[in-house]
């Protein structure tokens, strides 16, 4: 499936004053293969959702300014503008540009916040003049999915996405699969403001340490390509939860043992999230599919339906066990990518 953004249908001819982009976040539901067994690291499963966005505005101005509409802070500012300087040195285009933050993403909360916001300018930054960039080129351009394919997929297609982890000439991850997730079926996200995943140097630190002192062992690697394979896909292919839970769950358990050596020996960055996740695997009927999103803290618990989501969140309250500043919401899965939401034309803008 192609991106909307790159048909012949949505290429400008012509100019624009004003350019939206809504990028929607994702879920990271887990590595096929961090250690490359057999010779190709990485490979990803991720599910793209609804009801978190980051949206960014692009506009003709003479000062050339990153502004926020009161979410972000300095972090956000730097990355935006960093994302403006490489696309103009990619592409050669240097036309002083007003770029608003609307919306951001919870930054390093396993949401794919720097991903996004980087696809959502550079989205912007191609419609507003008019070039022909696909979406691959623009995360090559802007050093993004270096490690995982399922935020730039998702960012064209939306749904239940697996990639093949990233060529060896530092290509972005080609889409092996790509299902949307059947329609009933709820995700109930579970966030924790108080703690933030790993990213940056320190990603890549555990990473490289993991890859050194623990690879994850070939034999592990097949299971998880087996769960994908033959559990979770054709789940979600044919509406049959219990498969598709199962899989999600063996994945988390044996990717959580692996990366609890970079947690604090915990499967989960917040100890909150953690326990109430456990709960929620235990407790559920029929059984959840529960885990960490990336580096967390976000945790997940996939249910069959809205009625069911809403009886595991209230025996959870009845339960006690939703810890103070724990946010719980219910979303649906994403079955579409970004939105071009606005497109404005100033009469008498010159062509670029």
């Amino acid at each position: 499936m192609r991106s909307p953004f790159n048909t012949p249908d949505t290429m400008l001819a012509e100019p624009w004053a004003v350019v939206t982009v809504r990028a929607p976040g994702r879920l990271h539901l887990g590595f096929l293969d961090p250690a490359g067994s057999l010779g190709r690291r990485f490979g990803s499963l991720g599910l793209v959702v609804n009801g978190f966005e980051t949206e960014v505005e692009l506009m003709a101005s003479p000062d050339g300014q990153v502004t926020t509409c009161g979410v972000g802070g300095p972090a956000d500012l730097a990355r935006a503008d960093a994302c403006l300087d490489l696309l103009q040195r990619h592409s050669g285009r240097h036309a002083p540009l007003r770029l608003r933050l609307l919306r951001l993403l919870p930054a390093h909360a396993g949401f794919g916040s720097g991903t996004q916001l980087a696809l959502a300018i550079g989205r912007a930054f191609a419609q507003w003049h008019g070039l022909d960039v696909s979406t691959p080129t623009l995360a090559q351009w802007l050093g993004r999915g270096l490690r995982s394919g399922v935020g730039i997929a998702g960012f064209d297609q939306g749904g239940l996405l697996v990639d093949g982890g990233p060529g060896a000439d530092g290509a972005a991850a080609s889409v092996l699969a790509r299902l949307p997730l059947p329609a009933a079926w709820r995700v109930l996200v579970v966030q924790d403001g108080a703690h933030q995943g790993l990213s940056g140097t320190e990603e890549l630190r555990a990473m490289a340490t993991l890859a050194t002192l623990a690879p994850l062992p070939q034999a592990l690697a097949a299971d998880i390509c087996h769960q994908v394979l033959m559990r979770v896909l054709p789940g979600a292919a044919g509406a049959e939860f219990a498969p598709f839970a199962a899989g999600i769950a063996r994945i988390q358990q044996v990717l959580g043992e692996h990366f609890a050596l970079a947690q604090g020996g915990s499967a989960f960055t917040s100890a909150a999230v953690g326990r109430l996740i456990e709960w929620m695997a235990r407790s559920g009927e029929p059984a959840a599919a529960t885990g960490q999103s990336s580096w967390g803290p976000t945790g997940f618990a996939i249910l069959p339906s809205q009625a069911q989501a809403e009886a595991l969140v209230a025996a959870a309250r009845a339960a006690n066990v939703i810890a103070p500043g724990l946010t719980l919401r219910i979303v649906s899965a994403r079955n579409t990518g970004a939105t071009l939401v606005d497109q404005r034309r100033a009469p008498g803008i010159p062509p670029r």
